[in-house]
């Protein structure tokens, strides 16, 4: 496109500015505007040259189809399967087992009840009640197994006494 088609597009433009009735409200101020705008910045003769109705009309940004797509803040994680599992018996005795997917990392471990109490009480309550309950059955077993080795002990120290005797 020459320098003269950009003149007569601006030159058309200007006179249809002008021919048209004249609008008080300020969105035929703002549609006028970029149009004087672009008739009144000089430009390069280089830029005169190549540029081209339809490049300046593809160059203004067409809205996209479809649903626009939205930033998220939130990122993806990625879960790890760990599986701890801790038993224990009648007798007080607890082992903790840790499985990391299908491998094993820790197998047989023993722990001491008070430190299954307290992380069952660390994790939940709804965890904390059951194993405190195994955990005071397995005390009131022990206790009852040291009263009952407590009176063999003093039937053995009577039994010893009356041979020292």
């Amino acid at each position: 496109m020459t320098v003269d088609a950009l003149t007569r597009t601006d030159a058309v433009s200007e006179e249809a500015a002008t021919e048209a009735p004249v609008d008080s409200t300020p969105q035929a101020e703002t549609t006028e505007a970029p149009a004087e705008t672009k008739a009144e910045t000089p430009e390069s003769p280089a830029e005169d040259k190549t540029e081209t109705p339809a490049e300046t009309v593809a160059e203004s940004p067409k809205p996209k189809r479809g649903r626009p797509k939205v930033a998220t803040t939130a990122k993806k994680t990625r879960t790890v399967e760990l599986t701890l599992t801790v038993t224990g018996t009648a007798d007080g005795e607890w082992q903790a087992e840790l499985k990391n997917g299908a491998k094993w990392v820790a197998k047989g471990l023993e722990i001491p009840a008070a430190a299954v109490s307290r992380a069952a009480k660390e994790l939940h309550a709804d965890l904390s009640g059951p194993i405190d309950e195994v955990i005071n059955a397995a005390r009131e077993l022990q206790a009852a197994k040291v009263a009952q080795l407590e009176a063999e002990l003093e039937k053995a120290k009577l039994a010893l006494a009356e041979l020292d005797a």
